[in-house]
């Protein structure tokens, strides 16, 4: 599976464009959970996501500002 298609399959999932690249990432992380894509398809989307500015909710902490 592409990003494209994950994009697709978001919009088909929510009825509306994606925000941003962190729903992108959540969402294949509930595919993956619900056995839907491989482990070797989410590691590409978290990869690319990451690169294209996505954070993993463990990295959060990056956005808190003191």
């Amino acid at each position: 599976m592409i990003l494209n298609e994950l994009k697709e399959k978001f919009i088909q999932l929510k009825m509306y464009e994606p925000v941003d690249n962190n729903e992108l990432l959540d969402l294949a992380k509930q595919l993956y959970i619900k056995n839907q894509i491989t482990i070797i398809d989410y590691r590409n989307f978290v990869r690319e996501l990451e690169m294209n500015g996505a954070l993993n909710p463990e990295n959060t902490d990056e956005l808190i500002e003191l």
